[in-house]
Protein backbone atom coordinates (compact mmCIF):
# COMPACT_ATOMS: atom_id res chain seq x y z
CA UNK A 1 0.00 0.00 0.00
CA UNK A 2 1.34 3.55 -1.01
CA UNK A 3 0.76 6.35 0.88
CA UNK A 4 1.26 10.03 0.39
CA UNK A 5 1.79 12.54 3.36
CA UNK A 6 0.39 15.75 4.44
CA UNK A 7 1.38 18.86 3.67
CA UNK A 8 2.50 19.00 7.89
CA UNK A 9 3.16 15.48 9.07
CA UNK A 10 3.15 15.03 12.53
CA UNK A 11 6.01 12.40 13.78
CA UNK A 12 4.02 11.01 16.90
CA UNK A 13 1.02 10.38 14.41
CA UNK A 14 3.61 8.39 12.34
CA UNK A 15 4.63 6.39 15.45
CA UNK A 16 1.37 5.45 16.62
CA UNK A 17 0.85 4.08 13.14
CA UNK A 18 3.62 1.90 12.79
CA UNK A 19 2.60 0.76 16.92
CA UNK A 20 -0.22 -0.40 15.35
CA UNK A 21 0.83 -1.58 12.53
CA UNK A 22 3.08 -3.71 15.05
CA UNK A 23 0.15 -5.45 16.60
CA UNK A 24 -1.44 -6.70 13.16
CA UNK A 25 1.97 -7.79 12.41
CA UNK A 26 2.66 -9.83 15.62
CA UNK A 27 -0.52 -11.80 14.83
CA UNK A 28 1.47 -13.40 12.11
CA UNK A 29 4.72 -13.20 13.12
CA UNK A 30 5.11 -12.60 16.68
CA UNK A 31 8.97 -12.37 16.59
CA UNK A 32 8.43 -8.84 14.54
CA UNK A 33 9.49 -5.81 16.51
CA UNK A 34 8.72 -2.05 16.33
CA UNK A 35 11.46 -1.38 14.00
CA UNK A 36 10.13 -3.86 11.42
CA UNK A 37 6.77 -1.96 11.80
CA UNK A 38 8.72 1.40 11.77
CA UNK A 39 10.08 0.62 8.19
CA UNK A 40 7.50 -0.89 6.91
CA UNK A 41 5.62 2.37 7.58
CA UNK A 42 8.56 4.81 6.07
CA UNK A 43 7.90 2.43 3.29
CA UNK A 44 4.57 2.90 2.50
CA UNK A 45 5.16 7.45 2.07
CA UNK A 46 7.77 6.15 -0.37
CA UNK A 47 10.85 6.18 2.62
CA UNK A 48 14.03 3.92 2.52
CA UNK A 49 14.21 3.83 6.10
CA UNK A 50 12.07 4.91 9.35
CA UNK A 51 15.31 7.35 9.97
CA UNK A 52 15.26 9.19 6.18
CA UNK A 53 11.22 9.40 7.12
CA UNK A 54 11.54 11.06 10.83
CA UNK A 55 14.73 13.68 9.58
CA UNK A 56 12.28 14.66 6.89
CA UNK A 57 9.28 15.15 9.24
CA UNK A 58 11.59 17.35 11.93
CA UNK A 59 12.99 19.31 9.10
CA UNK A 60 9.63 20.14 7.74
CA UNK A 61 8.92 21.43 11.37
CA UNK A 62 11.37 23.01 11.80
CA UNK A 63 11.63 24.99 8.61
CA UNK A 64 8.18 25.62 7.28
CA UNK A 65 5.99 24.78 10.14
CA UNK A 66 3.00 28.28 9.64
CA UNK A 67 3.33 29.93 12.62
CA UNK A 68 -0.34 30.78 14.53
CA UNK A 69 -1.49 33.87 13.24
CA UNK A 70 -2.08 35.52 16.46
CA UNK A 71 1.19 35.20 17.22
CA UNK A 72 2.87 35.86 14.04
CA UNK A 73 5.16 38.83 14.85
CA UNK A 74 4.80 40.00 11.03
CA UNK A 75 1.00 40.57 11.19
CA UNK A 76 0.77 44.48 11.32
CA UNK A 77 1.34 48.02 9.85
CA UNK A 78 5.26 48.98 9.28
CA UNK A 79 6.56 51.97 7.76
CA UNK A 80 10.18 52.61 5.89
CA UNK A 81 12.84 54.38 8.28
CA UNK A 82 14.47 56.16 4.52
CA UNK A 83 17.49 57.40 7.42
CA UNK A 84 17.85 53.49 8.10
CA UNK A 85 17.55 51.99 4.58
CA UNK A 86 19.84 51.51 1.69
CA UNK A 87 17.51 51.70 -1.03
CA UNK A 88 18.20 50.83 -4.87
CA UNK A 89 19.86 53.34 -7.09
CA UNK A 90 17.04 53.06 -9.46
CA UNK A 91 14.33 52.72 -6.97
CA UNK A 92 14.72 56.10 -4.72
CA UNK A 93 11.22 56.25 -3.16
CA UNK A 94 10.19 59.19 -0.84
CA UNK A 95 8.23 56.58 1.77
CA UNK A 96 6.96 53.13 1.90
CA UNK A 97 4.43 51.36 4.40
CA UNK A 98 3.78 47.35 4.43
CA UNK A 99 0.64 45.79 5.98
CA UNK A 100 1.20 41.94 6.68
CA UNK A 101 -1.92 39.71 7.25
CA UNK A 102 -1.04 36.02 8.19
CA UNK A 103 -3.53 33.15 7.74
CA UNK A 104 -2.07 29.21 8.24
CA UNK A 105 0.77 29.94 5.51
CA UNK A 106 -1.01 32.39 3.45
CA UNK A 107 1.14 35.96 3.91
CA UNK A 108 -0.63 38.57 2.47
CA UNK A 109 1.56 42.03 1.77
CA UNK A 110 -0.45 45.32 0.86
CA UNK A 111 2.48 48.02 0.18
CA UNK A 112 1.76 51.89 -0.67
CA UNK A 113 5.13 53.96 -2.00
CA UNK A 114 5.93 57.21 -2.74
CA UNK A 115 8.10 56.82 -5.62
CA UNK A 116 10.76 59.57 -6.17
CA UNK A 117 8.67 61.81 -8.41
CA UNK A 118 5.63 61.62 -5.58
CA UNK A 119 3.65 59.32 -7.65
CA UNK A 120 1.80 56.96 -5.05
CA UNK A 121 1.76 53.26 -6.24
CA UNK A 122 -0.15 50.58 -4.27
CA UNK A 123 0.10 46.99 -4.24
CA UNK A 124 -1.23 43.71 -3.27
CA UNK A 125 0.27 40.05 -3.31
CA UNK A 126 -0.18 37.07 -1.59
CA UNK A 127 2.61 34.08 -1.34
CA UNK A 128 2.34 30.49 0.37
CA UNK A 129 4.78 30.32 3.13
CA UNK A 130 5.36 26.31 2.42
CA UNK A 131 8.39 26.06 0.44
CA UNK A 132 6.82 24.76 -2.58
CA UNK A 133 7.48 26.36 -5.85
CA UNK A 134 4.78 27.88 -7.87
CA UNK A 135 4.17 30.50 -10.71
CA UNK A 136 4.09 34.09 -9.60
CA UNK A 137 0.37 35.35 -9.12
CA UNK A 138 1.65 37.92 -12.21
CA UNK A 139 1.83 35.53 -15.04
CA UNK A 140 4.88 36.63 -16.03
CA UNK A 141 6.97 33.76 -16.29
CA UNK A 142 8.52 33.72 -12.92
CA UNK A 143 8.44 31.13 -10.21
CA UNK A 144 8.45 32.15 -6.71
CA UNK A 145 9.13 30.23 -3.70
CA UNK A 146 8.38 31.66 -0.04
CA UNK A 147 9.11 29.84 3.33
CA UNK A 148 8.94 30.68 6.81
CA UNK A 149 13.05 30.22 8.58
CA UNK A 150 11.99 30.43 12.37
CA UNK A 151 9.66 32.17 13.53
CA UNK A 152 10.89 35.90 12.80
CA UNK A 153 12.17 35.29 8.97
CA UNK A 154 10.18 34.44 6.13
CA UNK A 155 13.00 34.04 2.88
CA UNK A 156 11.80 34.06 -0.58
CA UNK A 157 12.99 33.47 -4.15
CA UNK A 158 12.08 34.25 -7.35
CA UNK A 159 13.56 32.31 -10.71
CA UNK A 160 13.03 32.80 -14.44
CA UNK A 161 13.55 30.39 -17.35
CA UNK A 162 15.52 28.17 -14.61
CA UNK A 163 18.01 31.23 -13.52
CA UNK A 164 17.26 32.72 -9.52
CA UNK A 165 16.36 36.16 -10.68
CA UNK A 166 16.46 37.49 -6.78
CA UNK A 167 16.22 36.20 -3.57
CA UNK A 168 15.42 38.22 -0.25
CA UNK A 169 14.16 37.72 3.25
CA UNK A 170 11.83 40.19 5.37
CA UNK A 171 12.71 40.21 9.31
CA UNK A 172 10.86 41.15 12.34
CA UNK A 173 13.34 42.08 15.29
CA UNK A 174 13.37 39.91 18.72
CA UNK A 175 11.32 42.66 20.47
CA UNK A 176 9.09 42.89 17.44
CA UNK A 177 9.12 46.12 16.86
CA UNK A 178 11.56 46.75 13.14
CA UNK A 179 11.58 44.56 10.24
CA UNK A 180 14.35 44.40 8.01
CA UNK A 181 13.36 43.81 3.72
CA UNK A 182 16.93 42.27 1.99
CA UNK A 183 17.56 41.79 -1.27
CA UNK A 184 20.78 41.80 -2.66
CA UNK A 185 20.52 45.08 -3.75
CA UNK A 186 18.68 46.87 -0.89
CA UNK A 187 18.10 46.89 2.80
CA UNK A 188 14.78 48.66 4.38
CA UNK A 189 14.25 48.87 7.51
CA UNK A 190 10.52 49.51 8.84
CA UNK A 191 9.41 50.40 11.90
CA UNK A 192 6.13 48.86 13.70
CA UNK A 193 3.06 51.66 13.71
Amino acid sequence: MSRKLPPHPNLEHLKNQAKDLLRELKQRDPALKLSDAQHEIAKEYGFASWPKLKVHVESLSVESAPIPEQANPFVGIWKADISKSRRHPANQFQSATLQFEVVGDTVTIADIVVDDSGHVVQGRHTVRADGVERPSEYQNGYVMMARWSGSHVLETAAWKDGQVAGRGSYEVSADGKMLTVSTESQLIVLDRQ
